[in-house]
């Protein structure tokens, strides 16, 4: 089972509008421009204001990505067809020949896994030679021996199971025979017909008649009045009794318990550790249902390629979706400032001083050609928007506001109405909990010995900030210290003002604020005038402080 190669346009955690709207449109772009399959993902969940926008647009969510390394549905998965625990070890064994593996998984009808049986399994059941009575215990079906044997049954009902007795060979005089042959035992026999019958009337359950003889009708009804199967084979007696074990249920010999098996939401480095310790050739892969679909074995492992990625509006580590070192990093493409990211070899890096991933997007569509569909104009207009505060932020640039009111044109929309509309959207929270407030826009940040993070809020109303405010304060305690960060920040944006207030909290957070602007920061907040930018203001700031210090 060859996995489709897939390259993963995806944007940062905690998404915001331009993270999501910029990887549909690479998404697009490359698809239309180059050979593959390109897919826009997100590393994390989608906020009410980019909801508003894909739904105004009606445009679907990309899928989730919540892992960078290696799944074991994206690697080759062999596709080693299950069979039911009834087959002989005969039929498993040819199936095993044929599909050139050592490893039988056994499933049921709704494929679910029972067990597994592998040749060092068979070769153990052929070792227990001394055992005569393994095929009774193993409750093989009469029609099953017959199969292997190349023969069929002749008297009585074939699917009927050999329960209770041995197998024995009579080979001897029929009065020695009487000593050695049991009730319900399975007797192996040539074209005596005295032989024939003496097993008959010692109660045997089953003869089993070589080189094809003929059974007389006399034997025949006898057998059916004394309910003995009856099974002719053209085989001789020596390859009879090699053969006859071989037609075992495989259920029999099969593993059941403790059963390494994985999952097709596995990561790679997690099942190469398990491997590691366990040593088996092969391993059952079972799907999202529990179902099974197939093996891997070591060798897969080894072939299997990384994940591969094309990030956009980021290239800081600490943003990026987890264990992106276990990825193939392909492209990038930003606005932000030169972050922590490192690549094994030399990758695509478009970065460029504008105010939204949007406006590079929309320059690559200029660039090659590419009309621009109307539902993707208009996410990209949405983009700009939201990161250039509608043009108030001092990140914007000549070339954001062309690109935004070019795209505006195409979507068929009026950017006044449509940033008031999209910017409620964002920040109409009354059924958010604080945390899901914080985590909406957040970035985490290291510099120097520090780790940082800082959340957004963007609103053109001030009632609504206030409302916020008040939700959000008492929530900033609980979050400092988690994932390593020693002081948190949260900036509440007004657009219509210019400005924003900072809510803040954390060891030497007031010292770094004040230290960076020109304010008196009271014991929870301070109003910054002017500063609407976390990339372009508030971060920069925040930097020359701590290089300072």
């Amino acid at each position: 089972m060859k996995r489709e190669n897939k390259v993963y346009i995806i944007g940062h955690k905690n998404p915001d509008t331009d993270s999501i709207c910029s990887a549909i449109a690479y998404a697009d772009i490359k698809n239309r421009t180059e050979k593959g399959t390109f897919v826009a993902k997100r590393a994390g969940q989608i906020n009410e204001e980019t909801e508003y926008v894909l739904k105004r647009f009606g445009v679907r969510a990309p899928g989730y990505l919540s892992d960078a390394g290696t799944q074991v549905r994206e690697i080759e998965i062999h596709e080693v067809k299950g069979v039911p625990g009834t087959i002989s070890v005969k039929k498993a064994w040819e199936s095993m020949r044929e599909q050139n593996v050592v490893t039988l998984p056994i499933t049921t009808e709704d494929e679910c896994l029972e067990g597994l049986i592998t040749v060092s399994d068979i070769a153990k059941s052929y070792m227990d030679a001394y055992d005569s009575s393994v095929m009774s215990q193993a409750k093989t079906q009469y029609r099953s021996i017959a199969e292997t044997l190349d023969g069929s049954v002749i008297v009585g009902n074939e699917h009927g199971y050999f329960v209770k007795g041995r197998v024995v060979i009579g080979a001897f005089h029929p009065d020695t025979m009487e000593n050695y042959i049991h009730q319900d035992d399975l007797v192996i026999l040539g074209n005596r017909a005295e032989d024939q019958l003496c097993a008959i009337e010692m109660n045997a359950s089953c003869l089993v008649v070589g080189l094809g003889a003929k059974v007389s009708r006399t034997i025949q009804k006898l057998a059916e009045e004394m309910s003995c199967v009856i099974i002719s084979t053209p085989h001789d007696t020596y390859t009879i009794a090699r053969l006859i074990n071989q037609s075992i249920p495989i259920k029999h010999l099969m593993t059941r318990e403790n059963i390494i098996c994985f999952h097709t939401s596995d990561m790679v480095d997690t099942i190469k550790e398990v491997m590691k310790k366990s040593r088996h050739r092969d391993y059952p892969i079972l799907n999202k249902k529990g179902k099974y679909i197939g093996t891997i074995s070591r060798r897969n492992l080894i072939s299997s390629r990384k994940k591969q990625l094309i990030l956009v509006d980021h290239n800081e580590k600490s943003q990026a979706v987890d264990n992106i070192d276990e990825a193939e990093i392909l492209e990038i493409i930003d606005h932000h400032r030169l972050g922590s990211l490192e690549t094994v070899s030399p990758v695509m890096f478009r970065n460029q001083p504008v105010g939204c991933t949007g406006t590079i997007m929309y320059q690559i569509y200029q660039e090659r050609n590419l009309d621009i569909p109307q539902n993707i104009a208009g996410l990209l207009c949405a983009a700009i928007i939201s990161d250039t505060l509608m043009f108030r932020s001092p990140t914007c640039t000549p070339a954001d506001q062309a690109a935004a009111e070019a795209l505006a044109k195409i979507a068929g929309i009026d950017i006044q109405e449509f940033a008031t509309e999209m910017f409620h959207a964002g920040s109409n929270l009354r059924d958010k909990s604080a945390e899901e407030i914080f985590y909406q826009d957040f970035k985490k940040f290291i510099m120097e010995d520090v780790t940082f993070g800082v959340g957004q809020i963007n609103s053109m109303d001030a009632e609504e900030l206030t409302a916020i405010r008040q939700h959000l304060l008492p929530h900033l305690k609980s979050e400092c210290g988690k994932h390593g960060i020693q002081m948190v920040f949260f900036m509440l944006t007004n657009i219509i003002d210019e400005s924003t207030e900072l809510l803040y909290y954390g060891d030497q957070a007031k010292e770094l604020i004040q230290a960076a602007f020109p304010v008196e920061a009271d014991d929870k907040s301070c109003v910054l005038p002017g500063v609407v930018s976390r990339k372009k203001q508030l971060i920069p700031a925040f930097m020359t402080a701590l290089q300072q210090r």
